[in-house]
């Protein structure tokens, strides 16, 4: 580091470890060092990375002021904080791509920097670009040893990687490995998940993640939520839907939150339930309603298919007409989500709403073009398969069984143990 003095870095440390286990709140801790010495350089990068890392548009004033300070400190940093500095004036322009890409490059020098592979996995994950989800780690694991502390990060970040790629035995493996040098890595425990949920061992996941609650489902775990989706999954694909909504209520939105990464998992819950005509009470009204807050349409396309969910199933349609609308003027920016957009966001959230207006056979033909290359916008595969149940859905209300026939067989060729997966194929050969 090129300034800091050891109290500043050892709070530096701990907001890494914050990041790291995705508890407590990393930009709180590193604010007691930035409070102190405002021109700590890796302080500021730390603070800003970590907002990125939120992929929201009420991130940008705070990651533009980080930038600005650290270009008043250019002179005095070192060439890796320079790096993460460019990397966070690509993020701020809307040059995502850019951002991963200087993220790269910084980590082909420096390849034990803990927060530039961590953020960059992460960004690699918001792209849906699984190969880099692998190949980011695995450029850098040869820098590491088993006992540098921090390793394990490594591992659990692998394995997510190994599982987006299809390697499902060497990705449980990695994520295993992983807990067991610190039983708390909570993006561990949701790779191995991942693995389980591909796999159709959805029993077995669901005794895997209670087990593990104390590590993974503390009251002040950013990614509790998340981990708690993926409990809800696998007891709804169990046909247990009354379990998955108890699960919604305690973990996956136990509170009124309107940050987009954990309204997105409540959504995409409540929407699995409603392809299946599923009673949710009032919850959608509530989500429906922090949707409507803030300026996040047209943000980032995969955010934006989530809140079509919302508007669609809540009946809000003035809300989705105005979201519509966003992401149409999205699809003209020359940036990231620009590109995004136009390859998959734009026809998905317009298939959504066709489906909410019962519009099925429209729904269907905006659909079938981009279900393959919804990887474009983000998300993993546990997550874009929305997308094909959505698809499958419309084709059956549609009336078209020969689709949905031919798509329900496909779904059981990938999944032939899963409960869920042989419902749809009875109801297509109906």
């Amino acid at each position: 580091m090129s300034g800091g003095n050891a109290g500043s870095q050892e709070i530096y440390e701990q907001a890494l470890r914050a990041l790291n286990v995705y508890r407590g709140d990393a930009v709180a801790i590193i604010d007691q060092a930035l409070a102190a010495e405002p021109d700590f350089a890796m302080g500021q990068v730390l603070r800003a990375q970590v907002q990125v890392t939120m992929w929201e548009r009420s991130m940008l004033p705070g990651v533009r002021d980080g930038v600005a300070r650290l270009e008043a400190l250019h002179g005095r940093m070192n060439e890796r904080e320079r790096r993460h500095a460019r990397a966070l004036k690509l993020w701020a322009a809307g040059d995502w791509e850019g951002h991963r890409a200087e993220l790269d490059r910084l980590l082909a020098e420096y390849p034990r920097d803990l927060l530039a592979l961590q953020v960059g996995h992460v960004a690699d994950f918001f792209h849906g670009d699984r190969d880099n989800l692998r190949g980011r780690v695995e450029r850098a694991l040869p820098a590491w040893s088993r006992e540098d502390e921090g390793y394990g990060f490594l591992l659990g970040m692998q394995a997510f990687g190994l599982e987006e790629c299809g390697s499902y035995g060497p990705a449980e493996e990695a994520g295993r490995m992983a807990l067991h040098h610190d039983a708390d890595d909570c993006w561990a425990q949701h790779a191995v998940a991942h693995v389980l949920e591909m796999l159709v061992r959805q029993s077995e996941g669901i005794q895997f993640m209670e087990l593990r609650r104390k590590h993974w489902a503390q009251e002040d775990n950013g990614f509790a939520f998340h981990n708690w989706w993926h409990t809800a999954l696998y007891n709804l694909d169990q046909g247990r839907p009354q379990r998955a909504l108890e699960i919604y209520d305690q973990g996956v939105r136990p509170q009124p939150s309107e940050i987009r990464l954990m309204m997105l998992d409540a959504a995409a819950l409540l929407w699995r339930m409603h392809l299946r005509r599923l009673d949710v009470g009032k919850r959608w009204e509530e989500l429906a309603d922090a949707y409507q807050k803030g300026d996040e349409n047209g943000f980032y396309a995969f955010n934006d298919m989530h809140a079509m969910m919302s508007f669609v199933a809540a009946g809000r349609a003035k809300a989705a007409a105005g979201l519509l609308k966003a992401v149409a003027a999205s699809v003209a920016e020359r940036n990231t989500n620009g590109h995004m957009a136009r390859e998959v966001g734009l026809p998905i959230v317009r298939a959504i709403e066709a489906f909410g207006r019962e519009s099925y056979a429209e729904a269907v033909d905006l659909l079938m073009p981009v279900r393959y290359r919804a990887h474009v916008f983000g998300g993993s595969h546990a997550q874009r398969d929305i997308v094909h149940r959505t698809l499958l859905e419309a084709a059956l209300r549609s009336g078209d069984k020969p689709l949905a026939r031919a798509l329900a067989s496909e779904r059981v060729a990938l999944k032939p143990h899963c409960p869920f997966s042989m419902e749809l194929r009875a109801r297509a050969m109906q």
